[in-house]
């Protein structure tokens, strides 16, 4: 199983219990940087918060289930606002 498909079942349940809809998850290298962009949505508009909160209860999931060998940066973004 490739690293998208396993963090989206790492994550999608706690992230839908909390409120909100995962929309895409990409794994990409980036300026020799890797990574790993969860775009979200939700009824509403997404805000920094919002990003910030997601972010919160993947990050210790992620940790835990170590399941990227690498060094990445985790990038919870929305699909309105786009990804940086």
């Amino acid at each position: 199983m490739d690293i998208v498909n396993s963090v989206t079942d790492l994550i999608k349940k706690p992230v839908t219990d909390a409120g909100y809809m995962i929309d895409d998850i990409l794994y990409v290298e980036e300026d020799g940087n890797n990574f790993l962009r969860v775009i979200i949505t939700k009824n509403g508009i997404i805000d920094v918060e919002d990003c910030v909160t997601v972010s919160n209860i993947i990050n210790p999931l992620l940790d835990e289930a170590d399941l990227i060998e690498e060094s990445y940066i985790l990038d919870v973004c929305s699909k309105e606002k786009g990804c940086e």
